[in-house]
């Protein structure tokens, strides 16, 4: 597998066509952009569930100026001689930090790194199912297209085999009913083609919405199917875990799940919290900085609950039960990828069979068409000998392009589920790591 070109595994393939759609739809598929758009919030996620792990400061400026009444009791219980009024200015500042002494607040941090690398591996997902998509329903086309092909090339000969049946016809040679049974298998081939053409257009309109392009205005040029499928490099059946995006996900989501087990495991410990104020008051702004204005104060406070309805062990209960779903999960999605591993690489086995004696076929089918319009020009078989024949290498021919269109876009599935060449190892960048400064950041 590491024979696969890393991101644009459909180079293998040699068609710059095909690497042209591609490119389009990883710049405009709207699929692809919304999981993009899911890996930045789950960025943004992360950052929020660290930034608990600092300390929280706030700070902000309240200026006031008020007047009392002359009628307002006072500690002595006699009335002010008149009315006071004075101006109150104060800048205050407020710290708090929860010591995470328990590791509550690691574990949510743990928690949300592992969401956002199951999100990178998602938009890496997203990234090849849809480039796959569009591999296929290239080939698919492309088959198309040669099979359209194989039945213009048919209605061009049985067009030339209906005029010399008529001419034979005129001559008083050949009847009335070769005429017919030549002109049936003519127009017969005409309408497959014209049946196939319409195929040909959902393919296209299929790769127009995965690159983003309305399908009125995206149209793709006639080009029969004329390669032969890439060997792809496989690798030890061990290799998939590491290899394919999904497995890649379900690992970090089932991560992320055992670390929420902590985090429910952490509230049956005490809260330990570190709080402290402080700033300047005064009531002239004046002397607002001066030293005598200052005024703080440190404390900290430590909370347990007590009883709590059984919430919190409900809370662990509930966070291992969703851990051993993402277990379930992971193993399903490891098993599915031996699976397609597997198919793909007996499919493509079969169909390369398959490709060989439908050829020798096809041969065959030529040699008896020759011999059967010789025999009829003899005069030794009935026109109906030669259209079986025309019939029979027409479905043969199709048989061998159909063949070569399934390893194609068998040989996109294997791609698929050998994970297109993509690394876990990269995920190992994809970490939200908040330095001094970022602590610093509002």
């Amino acid at each position: 597998m590491d024979g696969l070109p890393k991101g644009t595994w459909w180079t293998i393939f040699g068609d710059d066509e095909l690497s042209q759609y591609e490119g389009q739809a990883l710049r405009a598929n709207p699929t692809i952009d919304l999981a993009r758009t899911q890996l930045e919030q789950a960025r943004a996620s992360a950052r929020i569930t660290q930034s608990g792990l600092f300390p929280q400061l706030s700070g902000g400026i309240n200026a006031q100026r008020s007047r009392t009444s002359a009628n307002e009791p006072t500690i002595t219980g006699t009335p002010l001689k008149s009315p006071f009024t004075a101006s109150n200015v104060v800048i205050p500042f407020n710290l708090t930090w929860e010591a995470d002494v328990f590791g509550g607040q690691r574990r949510s941090a743990e928690s949300a790194a592992a969401q956002y690398q199951a999100s990178a591996a998602n938009l890496e997902n997203v990234r090849l199912v849809i480039t796959s998509e569009v591999a296929a329903d290239y080939f698919s086309l492309r088959e198309l297209d040669a099979e359209i092909a194989v039945l213009q090339d048919a209605v061009q000969y049985q067009q030339k085999a209906l005029e010399l049946v008529n001419n034979r016809h005129e001559g008083g040679v050949a009847s009335g009913l070769d005429v017919a049974q030549q002109e049936t298998q003519l127009n017969a081939t005409r309408t497959q083609s014209t049946l196939l053409a319409q195929q040909r257009a959902q393919f296209e309109h299929a790769i127009a919405a995965l690159t983003g392009a309305p399908a009125a205005t995206f149209s793709i040029p006639v080009r029969p199917l004329n390669m032969a499928p890439p060997a792809i490099p496989l690798g030890v059946p061990s290799d998939v875990l590491e290899r394919r995006p999904d497995v890649a996900q379900n690992e970090r989501l089932m991560a992320a799940q055992n670390a929420q087990i902590g985090v429910a495991k952490s509230a049956f410990y005490p809260s330990i919290g570190i709080a402290g104020s402080g700033g300047a008051q005064s009531t002239d702004i004046t002397n607002l900085l001066s030293a005598p204005s200052a005024f703080w104060a440190l404390g900290a406070n430590v909370t347990e609950t007590i009883l709590s309805g059984g919430r919190r062990r409900a809370q662990v209960e509930f966070a291992k039960a969703g851990y051993s779903g993402s277990v379930a999960s992971y193993r399903q999605t490891v098993l599915t990828a031996f699976q397609e591993v597997e198919d793909g690489i007996s499919g493509l086995n079969v169909l390369s069979q398959a490709a060989e004696t439908q050829q020798l076929a096809v041969d065959a089918a030529q040699r008896a068409l020759t011999i059967a319009n010789d025999r009829y020009v003899g005069g030794l078989v009935t026109y109906l000998d030669v259209v079986t024949a025309e019939q029979t290498l027409l479905d043969n021919k199709r048989l061998a392009t159909q063949i070569l269109g399934q390893r194609l876009t068998t040989s996109v599935s294997l791609i698929k589920a050998l994970g297109g060449g993509w690394d876990a190892a990269s995920l190992q960048a994809v970490q939200v790591k908040i330095n001094a400064s970022q602590a610093a950041q509002p």
